[in-house]
């Protein structure tokens, strides 16, 4: 399930007031809860390289290279395409494999085109380097491809790949209308059509619940930037290191 974005906002405005530290309008939410939870979604690769150097728990419900890859995994999406333009692709974040489908009859697929062949990505001085010897050239059975300006350069020639990637999460909305007093009346979320972005009313959060505290204490801290408090500051950050490390330990 996803994280409320009425819950966190309405918390965190019950913190700030309860302490009189000020107010958070909705527009400084919605700009601070974007930017966290795409700093929640960065640290999870950081998270996942360094659960992958420690011994693995193999208990189903405390593994923790599992527990992150599902967090991960619901941004992953696939597109079959023609156009190797990342721009193109509905909210690209980062890149996963390129792979492609080749014929026997072409001589391209060793295995039979129901196997995916792989195409590895290598920078532009090992795609020179590879290339001043026809041992090493790219080849339909060993294809590579660099990246230049935001657009896949594939050798040798393929017309057609499959790009597993990442999407950036749908920016958080906390909507609102203006009552009769001036107050802002919660709008509700709209669900969408499948695979696209509410076009109005509120967007919660695409992060597990499980992320909900430190969603919460990394809105605090932000507030304590713009309200000026440093006790916000210090006291947000401190629970923050303190829950990063019981979840790495």
């Amino acid at each position: 399930m996803a994280i409320n974005v009425n819950t966190v906002y309405q918390t965190v405005l019950f913190i700030l007031n309860k302490e009189q530290r000020g107010y958070m309008t909705p527009a400084e939410f919605n700009s601070l809860a974007t930017q966290v939870q795409l700093e929640i979604l960065d640290k999870y690769f950081e998270d996942l390289n360094l659960f992958l150097r420690q011994a693995n728990n193999s208990t189903e419900y405390a593994n923790k290279i599992k527990t992150v890859e599902e967090k991960i995994a619901v941004f992953e999406r696939q597109s079959t395409t023609t156009n190797f333009d990342l721009t193109q692709l509905t909210r690209f974040y980062k890149l996963g494999t390129v792979t492609y489908v080749g014929t026997n009859a072409a001589g391209n697929n060793p295995f039979g085109p129901e196997y995916p062949t792989v195409i590895e990505e290598i920078t532009q001085g090992e795609f020179n380097l590879i290339n001043k010897s026809p041992l090493t050239r790219p080849s339909a059975n060993f294809p590579v491809f660099t990246i230049r300006n935001h657009t896949l350069q594939i050798s040798p020639n393929i017309t057609e790949v499959t790009i597993n990637y990442l999407r950036k999460p749908a920016d958080v909305v906390w909507a609102y209308q203006i009552g009769t007093l001036g107050q802002y009346i919660y709008e509700g979320t709209v669900p969408p059509p499948a695979g696209t972005v509410p076009a109005s009313g509120s967007v919660n959060f695409e992060l597990s619940e499980l992320e909900q505290t430190e969603v919460i204490l990394r809105i605090l801290q932000y507030a304590g930037i713009i309200i000026r408090d440093p006790q916000i500051i210090q006291t947000a950050s401190s629970l923050i290191q303190q829950d990063d490390q019981i979840e790495k330990t």
